[in-house]
């Protein structure tokens, strides 16, 4: 049995600065934000800076799970932490949802209940909020389809620069027309825009929580590919979880051709780990067989 293990290159320096740096700008945004709603008893503003605030807690979150990334493995935990960065990216995801129905609901009771607001004043924080969520957002936009809490992170803050850009044409609209109603009305609008993107992450961590194949992986690519290598007869048993949320693993049997040497296994089994490793599989166990298999025909490659 052969066990491989592979790295992908992971800045997480760089990525812990991005973190950090949209954590700090956008909790001040949320002071300032929040200190002006109570001023002016603005519910939109007050429920936006809410809003923020969780996506702060989620920013805070995917960076614990950055930093447990770096603890290395035990004799309890041999992956070492890795899990965590898919189980907060499921978590951020459903923070998404809950944030979004949380604005619905604030909308649809403004609909009913419109408030006077001081659009001016509206506008002008809001315009400050679409630009700290912009410049947050634009640290993490390199990276968002490498990593699942990145892109995570890069949705949240993409997601608090649309309401804050909502928010900034409602406030103007309302202080030149005083039509209040505006401004629930852009917000319902903005929550389903967000809803598309927080769908299909919610959909992603759900898989690699539950070890499905990731999304980038594919199963019959795999099969093919080994099924090319001169000397292996067919692939069966596999597996394939997500480590991480960059990280892949897998597991197999190759069945080779009974009259292969031992130095010809080694070949074999070094280059089909090479060419899984540019599929995106990082970390490789593989057991030989000789001759055909014994498995189901739907476990295994055409024989050659």
């Amino acid at each position: 049995m052969a066990h491989e293990h592979h790295h992908a290159p992971i800045e997480l320096k760089q990525i812990s600065n991005a973190f950090l740096i949209g954590i700090v700008l956008n909790m001040l945004f949320v002071i300032i934000q929040a200190s002006v709603g109570l001023y002016i008893n603005s519910l939109s503003l007050l429920s936006d800076a809410g809003h923020n605030f969780a996506d702060v807690a989620s920013l805070i979150l995917s960076l614990i799970a950055f930093k447990l990334h770096k603890i290395k493995a035990t004799n309890k935990y041999t992956y070492g932490y890795r899990k965590t960065s898919i189980l907060v990216a499921l978590t951020n995801a459903v923070i998404l949802l809950i944030s979004i129905g949380i604005i619905c609901y604030e909308a649809i009771f403004r609909l009913m209940n419109p408030i006077a607001l001081p659009g001016k004043t509206i506008a002008i924080v809001a315009v400050v909020g679409t630009i700290i969520n912009g410049i947050s957002a634009f640290f993490f936009f390199r990276d968002k389809e490498k990593d699942l809490n990145i892109k995570s992170a890069f949705l949240h803050l993409v997601a608090d620069a649309l309401i804050s850009l909502g928010i900034v044409i409602g406030g103007i609209i309302i202080y030149f027309t005083e039509l209040y109603w505006i401004d629930p009305a852009l917000s319902i609008l903005i929550a389903v825009v967000i809803l598309f993107g927080t769908w299909n992450l919610l959909k992603d961590s759900l898989v690699l929580s539950l070890d499905g194949v990731p999304k980038n992986i594919d199963l019959d690519e795999i099969k093919k590919v080994a099924s090319n290598i001169n000397g292996i007869n067919n692939i069966h048993h596999i597996h394939i979880w997500a480590i991480s949320t960059t990280e892949n693993a897998l597991t197999a049997h190759i069945s080779l051709n009974k009259e292969i040497t031992v130095a010809d296994e080694q070949r074999i089994k070094d280059e089909l780990k090479d060419t899984l490793l540019h599929l995106n599989i990082h970390h490789i166990t593989l057991e030989t067989e000789r001759g055909d298999c014994n498995c189901q025909e739907t476990d295994c490659t055409v024989s050659k």
